[in-house]
């Protein structure tokens, strides 16, 4: 438990809490799992807290947004979870412990009810089926019924089931991405299991409502052009377009990537990402070639209108940034949080205006970094009270303050005068 609050932001503990106190008050068991206890373990930074609840999970989601503090974004009734976004930035999965059959490969699974340890055992990587009891009775037991941690320790990527990849043919995108991302090496018998599963093309039958989705996942990815090569290399990239990988635009990907690392790490900044990543992956395809994979992994309807009207969007925030009226750092620092994340991202990949480019390095390398640093105490200090209409605008005025502020160097005293000594000849010999 020690290990799990020093590597989560107060924000996410806060989250923990409000799951682990909605569980108790409906009686049923939960379980920080997945992604989130692989990451903690393996010493990178928590993304996304997975909890899984031994009975009904959806009551619990409730339960947790009826306090305030959070809202669904997404609800999959046959899996009985509940993706949610609290106020703070922080999102979570509530999931039903549950066991998958599958009737063929690639196939809708059938769903029931199951034990935490059976839930477990139907994961995809032994690294991804870890638990963390958050129960009064065992809080802070871990559940490691696949050695999960010693393959964490060799830093490996293990199939929990010899069938895992008929089953569900869309893990073999996720080994791929997994690889990339933790920088871990595929387990020898694991790679054996994939030979056999591509040998009978199992990678036929995965959905394109799953291919669209692995698609904003690989986006949200801080290697995303990495991914895509190991796709390619994986022979796995033309499930999504069979012109993609003679066609990649390298540069293009690579100016993400750099554009990426300069944007703060959180949900919103990640999902911001796609219409960028759209753009520069299908940059050197015709337009012919760009309705053939939208149809192929069936993008939907909204993110497409999004994703093709972002240039568009995009040369308003330029034409903002580079006037010559500005002068102030709180100028930029308004127009840029006034811009939606995406706009700001392929502005960033696109704009050849120095004076553009410069005024958004400064925002995120200078201006985030100086409010970041204002303590409680000087927060305090504005004269209104918090949570009324006039603070927002107060909170403003202060920011442009600071940001806009002239910092005094220190006056250094004279260096001391040194008066020389004379000697005269009469002295000299003396």
């Amino acid at each position: 438990m020690y290990m799990l609050e020093s590597h989560l932001s107060p924000d996410q503990n806060r989250v923990i809490e409000a799951v682990q106190t909605a569980a108790g008050e409906a009686g049923v068991n939960v379980f920080l799992t997945g992604g989130a206890m692989r990451d903690m373990l393996a010493g990178f930074p928590i993304r996304d807290l997975d909890f899984v609840v031994e009975g009904n999970a959806l009551k619990v989601a409730h339960a947790v947004c009826e306090r305030g503090g959070a809202k669904t974004v997404h609800i999959d009734e046959s899996r009985k979870a509940a993706d949610l976004v609290f106020a703070s930035g922080v999102t979570a999965q509530i999931a039903m412990s549950r066991q998958e059959k599958y009737a063929r490969g690639g196939a809708r699974s059938t769903v029931s009810a199951a034990t935490i340890q059976e839930d477990l055992r139907g994961r995809d990587f032994t690294c991804n089926a870890i638990a963390l009891s958050l129960n009064r009775a065992s809080r802070g037991l871990l559940l490691d019924p696949m050695n999960g941690l010693a393959d964490i320790e060799r830093r490996e990527l293990r199939a929990v089931s010899t069938y895992g990849f008929y089953d569900d043919p869309s893990r073999l995108l996720r080994l791929v991405r997994f690889s990339v991302r933790l920088g871990f090496t595929v387990e020898e018998r694991t790679r054996m299991q994939v030979a056999n599963a591509r040998e009978a093309e199992v990678e036929a039958r995965i959905p394109p409502r799953v291919l669209s989705e692995e698609l904003r996942r690989i986006g949200a990815e801080d290697r995303a052009p990495e991914i895509i090569k190991g796709l390619e290399e994986a022979g796995l990239l033309r499930l999504f377009s069979p012109v993609l990988g003679a066609k990649l635009n390298h540069q293009a990907l690579t100016r993400l990537e750099k554009a990426v690392a300069l944007l703060p790490d959180d949900s919103q900044w990640r999902g911001a990402r796609f219409g960028v990543f759209m753009d520069a992956l299908t940059a050197n395809l015709t337009p012919k070639e760009k309705a053939a994979l939208v149809k192929t992994t069936e993008v939907p309807k909204r993110d497409i209108a999004e994703w093709q009207k972002l240039e568009a969007r995009a040369k308003k925030l330029e034409s903002a940034l580079k006037s010559p009226r500005i002068r102030k750092a709180s100028q930029v620092y308004q127009i840029v949080s006034a811009a939606a994340p995406d706009e700001v991202l392929f502005t960033l990949c696109h704009s050849a205006l120095k004076p553009v480019q410069e005024r958004l390095r400064s925002h995120f390398a200078k201006y985030l970094p100086q409010i970041a640093e204002i303590l409680p105490e000087e927060w305090a200090t504005i004269p209104v009270k918090p949570g009324t209409p006039k603070y927002a605008k107060a909170r403003e005025t202060f920011i442009a303050q600071r940001l806009d502020r002239r910092v005094k160097k220190p006056v250094e005293p004279p260096p001391p005068t040194v008066v020389p000594v004379v000697e005269t000849a009469g002295r000299r010999g003396r």
